[in-house]
């Protein structure tokens, strides 16, 4: 007897047996109820929550000669022969496979004929936003006004790519995903229908996975039951079978980056490295990972880790700042799109991770600040016997302790806005520039290449060239097309409407040393102020 796959054998048959979509099979339920059912569907969302599930219960409600309550009763011959998929009259088509007019207008064609033996012919069309223009034209009259006995269910994960004329022509219902609770309670019922025996934490970190989609829990949970030699499924060999890198390589690089430790981070990516990790799955690890930092020192709450593994990272939060843990989120998402186009990944993997770690926004830990030792210069004055003390000679030392204070907190201040805002804007200036690669302008992206942004003010923008601007580069970016596309990106990203101009710096830097190099020669001592 051939393997049937879990997902495959334990696909709901009733939409009570659905988990996560009750606001979608209430209604088909009800409409099946009152005999209000419509003759086009459209289920959207992502793969794995239940949209050729519920076309297929609804192929066979509709069909039903025992309807039960709004549900198929699965033991006539109508519902037997759809499951068992030899029912001519209900048709399940792959449009990803099967995308061109003629698959359509043999559909087209088809609708004329009365079922042979159902009650409807139903259609059921996946992946439909793979149809040609051609196809979709073709579906839209027969969509619009099919024959009485004739009903379309179509099924998509990408709904805005089907025409506004097809979307109209449908009933839709959007399938969200499925909460983690709903998955293990799934997976519980699976295991114990299949004798798999399974940790409860190990249940926890599959629904983690499986990001709200049932058919890759199960997948996950399959994959884990098939191991030889194992009694019951672990925590361990669940992160070991979906290829996650060890906890300790992901906590190691971390502390290293919020330490500022380039020599430790560069022999934790060794130790990856040896053992075989991709590093593109290690880098968004490490994202998640600070992601899950920043979570815990705001809520103090957080999933899939063990007690052990939280006061690890209750330690990292306990050394770092929000701001600086989002800074370095933002950081890393960065190297993860260049890690997608470069051809030498290690090589941009070590440089992005040591750029992290010289970033200035990432606060040392060795020594003290000015402030926190005027702080405990405070808390010992506080502490003094004030009666033993002159009190005037006090007032005046926590006077002094106060100006100064208050003169480097002005300072701080002042730099940080500086500093933030500058690295707001170069950070900014970077995801146009990758924007502009993703989207194919490859001529604009060139140009754009190895330069730096200067803020001006709120509303000029000025583009330095510090390896020189080309007269070709130059008419590529005044063309007025381009122009205007660069400042719509800037507009998307920092929502500001920007007039830009360019610089360049090795031809300032040239003149001016012409210009120097000529007054020296005539025996005058002028400094030239830029």
């Amino acid at each position: 007897m051939s393997y049937t796959a879990l997902y495959r054998n334990f696909r709901p048959l009733k939409f009570a047996d659905m988990v996560g979509q009750d606001h979608i099979t209430k209604t088909l339920r009800n409409q099946v109820i009152s005999n209000r059912v419509g003759h086009a569907y459209l289920f959207t969302g992502g793969r794995g929550t239940g949209k050729t599930t519920s076309a297929k219960i609804l192929a066979r409600v509709v069909n039903c000669l025992n309807p039960q309550d709004g549900e198929p009763c699965n033991e006539c011959e109508i519902c037997k022969e759809i499951l068992e998929g030899s029912l001519t009259d209900v048709v399940e088509m792959d449009a990803a496979s099967n995308n061109s007019v003629e698959d359509i207008r043999s559909i087209r064609d088809e609708v004329n004929f009365l079922p042979t033996k159902a009650k409807y012919r139903v259609y059921i069309i996946d992946e439909v936003h793979m149809l040609s223009t051609g196809a979709f034209n073709a579906l839209l009259k027969t969509l619009e006004e099919p024959p009485e006995h004739v009903k379309f269910i179509l099924a998509t994960t990408e709904p805005q790519k089907l025409p506004t004329t097809i979307l109209s022509r449908c009933q839709r219902f959007d399938f969200k995903k499925i909460p983690e609770n709903d998955i293990i309670k799934r997976l519980n019922i699976i295991c114990n229908e299949s004798n798999i025996k399974i940790d409860e934490e190990a249940l926890k970190i599959i629904a983690v996975l499986s990001e709200g989609h049932m058919r890759d829990a199960i997948s996950i949970l399959e994959r884990c039951s098939q191991e030889e030699n194992t009694e019951i499924i672990t925590t361990d060999e669940v992160k070991e079978l979906v290829g996650l890198p060890k906890l300790e390589y992901i906590n190691r690089l971390s502390r290293a980056i919020l330490e500022k430790d380039t020599i430790k981070a560069l022999e934790v990516i060794d130790d990856v490295i040896n053992d075989g990790k991709d590093l593109y799955n290690y880098l968004w690890e490490v994202v998640k990972y600070f992601k899950d930092i920043l979570v815990y020192k705001a809520t103090n709450d957080l999933k899939l880790y063990s007690k052990e593994e939280l006061e690890e990272i209750k330690k990292l939060a306990d050394i770092s700042e929000e701001q600086t843990l989002l800074n370095i989120i933002y950081e890393l998402s960065d190297l993860e799109n260049d890690l997608k186009w470069s051809s030498q990944k290690t090589i941009m993997f070590q440089t992005g991770i040591i750029k992290v770690c010289r970033q200035e926004f990432i606060s040392s830990n060795n020594g003290s600040s000015i402030e926190k030792r005027l702080q405990l210069i405070e808390q010992k004055l506080a502490n003094l016997d004030v009666n033993k003390a002159q009190p005037v000679e006090v007032e005046k030392v926590v006077s002094n302790i106060q100006e100064k204070k208050l003169k480097v907190e002005n300072v701080e201040e002042n730099k940080k806005e500086t500093t933030q805002s500058s690295s707001n804007v170069q950070t900014a200036w970077k995801r146009v520039i990758d924007t502009l690669k993703r989207n194919g302008k490859i001529r604009l992206y060139t140009s754009l290449i190895n330069t730096r942004i200067n803020e001006v003010n709120d509303l000029v923008w000025e583009v330095e060239f510090p390896n020189g601007l080309t007269s070709f580069n130059e008419k590529i970016l005044e063309d007025v097309n381009n122009k205007n596309e660069l400042v719509a990106e800037i507009l998307k990203v920092t929502g500001k409407q920007v007039h830009l101009r360019y610089k360049d710096l090795k031809k300032e830097g040239n003149s001016q040393s012409n210009t120097k190099s000529s007054i020296n020669d005539l025996g005058i001592d002028i400094n030239i102020i830029d």
